[in-house]
């Protein structure tokens, strides 16, 4: 896994125990992260939603659709619009006047240090938006979506962000960190089915990776992970309970993206923290989508289906035909989310 930025601290700090780093670093940064990318998701999404209306840019009624008039599938560009224009303005303002600011020396060191992996990732998640804003688009076939897929995650893996599972084996970490990258965006694809489920997940998931990297002085991390739930939550507004706006492919495969990065961004297990098995929060934090995508895949493979092909085996259906609302069978899977999320928290 990438290596944690706790060593990017000033030389007074750089070697107390990461719990006293992380209490070091200013929490009016984290805060302005994820109000900052919050804001920019929520002020942006009517503007986008105009211009996918205006070019017909829309989820039409019909087939296994709830909704009776056209919605538009503006959800995914704003949530990259909240978690880039943040991300980019700090940046600048840092580049700029990073003297005047106190604690930024840490944050500069720490950009300038991991600067070619943020730059892969940042243009992994205008990659993976594009890919599926294409698929929205023209419902691209399998074949060519898994590709693109792959291509972004072999550009991950060739950045240096990659999973080792104690393997010194580059061709494993490859394969593994690839095969990650797809099951996540897919788990999350297959989980956008309800209103708020699938933005509501990837938001839980951010917030519990921001807290445990945040636990750990991993702030570039913690901060990464504030803005991916910022600008989840800012999109909320406008699909749950009642629809304005969809996520899309495009924001699907963004969430994904987002929650598979921030699985594989900090480190969960340390010299300092011999832990083998703290390499399996990620499973616990994402461990509702991911059931879901092996239990789809599984029933699809049984029943002699592709995998890929849609229908109404999800969680979220099944709790809707125990008799549940789609309200609530979507805020009883955030809770069992949130649950896994605290106990893998507690756990570390």
């Amino acid at each position: 896994m990438a290596r944690d930025e706790s060593e990017a601290l000033t030389p007074s700090t750089r070697h107390k125990p990461r719990r006293v780093s992380a209490l070091i670093f200013p929490f009016n940064v984290y805060l302005a992260a994820f109000a900052g990318a919050l804001a920019t998701t929520l002020l942006t999404l009517p503007l986008w939603r105009r211009w996918c209306l205006r070019i017909g840019h829309v989820d039409d009624p019909g087939h296994r659709k709830i909704h009776e008039t056209p919605i538009p599938l503006a959800g995914g560009l704003a949530v990259l619009s909240g978690l880039l224009l943040p991300l980019l303005a700090a940046v600048a303002l840092l580049k700029l006047e990073g003297s005047q600011f106190a604690h930024a020396a840490p944050l500069v060191h720490g950009l300038n240090r991991r600067a070619p992996q943020l730059a892969a990732i940042l243009i992994g998640a205008v990659g993976v938006t594009i890919l599926g804003w294409l698929d929205d688009r023209h419902e691209l076939r399998a074949g060519p979506k898994f590709a693109g897929q792959l291509l972004i995650a072999a550009l991950l893996a060739t950045a240096g962000v990659r999973i080792t599972l104690f393997v010194p084996n580059t061709a494993f970490s490859y394969a593994v960190t690839m095969l990650w990258l797809l099951a996540v965006i897919n788990a999350f694809n297959f989980m956008d089915n309800m209103n708020g489920l699938c933005a509501g997940l990837g938001a839980i998931g951010a917030w519990c990776f921001a807290v445990l990297a945040a636990a750990e002085g991993q702030y570039l991390v913690a901060i990464i992970a504030l803005l991916a739930c910022g600008a989840l939550v800012g999109f909320l507004p406008h699909n749950f309970p009642n629809a304005r706006a969809f996520l899309g492919d495009a924001g699907s495969h963004l969430t994904g993206y987002l929650l598979a990065v921030l699985a594989i961004l900090p480190h969960f297990y340390t010299p300092d923290q011999k832990r083998r098995l703290a390499v399996l929060t990620p499973l616990l934090v994402l461990a509702v989508p991911l059931l879901d995508i092996g239990r789809v895949v599984l029933l699809r493979w049984r029943m002699g289906q592709p995998f890929y092909v849609g229908d109404t085996n999800h969680l979220s259906h099944r709790l809707v035909r125990a008799g549940l609302s789609k309200t609530m069978a979507v805020l009883w899977l955030w809770l069992a989310a949130a649950a896994l999320g605290a106990l893998a928290i507690l756990a570390h």
